[in-house]
């Protein structure tokens, strides 16, 4: 018997209300995610790429339909439940990093840590491991502003790692970088899947991002118009 998939969705549908009107952006996605599977999303822009993915990390709820992560519907969760949700099952990526100019490299890679029950000692133990697994373990006490966009979004994906999730969600994780450092990070993206056993799904405009992937899922619309084996 095969495993259930990580993600499932069902009848998923999401509008905004502009000007007294319902403006629909998802209409009807069926989508599943096995454990493990790098999944890219792709499609122009407006066709609802962002908000799915972030649906699928907990972060908005949708207007109609399930969205099941390891076998819990999340859109049923309070905000309290859904927050503690998703500190320990999601793993971010985005495409500016969002570190904090302020904190070292190991101080970024630490934060999601405080929200755990974890001691200080622990804490930068497990920060300088997931440094050292993206080859910054000579990074540490720098601060953003003294490293490279690719060594950033290399924090980045350490930070995403720290607590251990089995999903890790990234939004255009190379828009800002040029072609060789994107592969780097790419590179790093799949060993994650391969060698740690994490589901990525990933929104990205870039076919040579996507190809990366396992499956390319292309949306138009609002709806999901094809699915397709990666490279």
């Amino acid at each position: 018997m095969s495993a259930p998939p990580l993600i499932r969705l069902r009848g998923l549908r999401q509008s905004y209300r502009r000007g007294g009107q319902d403006i629909p952006v998802l209409l009807d996605i069926h989508l599943e995610v096995a454990a493990g599977e790098f999944v890219a999303l792709m499609g122009p822009s407006g066709s609802g790429k962002s908000t799915l993915l972030n649906l699928i990390a907990g972060i908005d709820r949708p207007g109609a339909g399930t969205v099941e992560i390891g076998g819990v519907d999340i859109a049923t969760l309070g905000e309290g439940e859904l927050a503690d949700w998703r500190a320990e099952h999601v793993g971010f990526i985005f495409q500016f990093y969002n570190l904090l100019p302020v904190l070292t490299a190991a101080e970024n890679v630490e934060l999601p840590l405080l929200l755990t029950g974890l001691g200080a000692r622990e804490r930068a133990e497990r920060a300088a491991a997931l440094l050292a697994m993206v080859g910054l373990s000579d990074r540490a006490d720098h601060r953003p502003g003294e490293l490279s966009g690719g060594q950033q979004q290399r924090v980045a994906i350490a930070r995403a790692l720290v607590t251990d999730p089995p999903l890790i969600v990234a939004d255009e994780p190379t828009g800002d970088l040029d072609r060789a450092t994107g592969e780097e990070v790419l590179a790093l993206m799949d060993r994650l899947g391969r060698d740690l056993g994490k589901t990525i799904v990933m929104v990205t405009h870039d076919p040579k991002a996507a190809a990366r992937a396992h499956r390319l899922v292309h949306l138009e619309k609002g709806v999901l118009v094809d699915e397709v084996p990666g490279a």
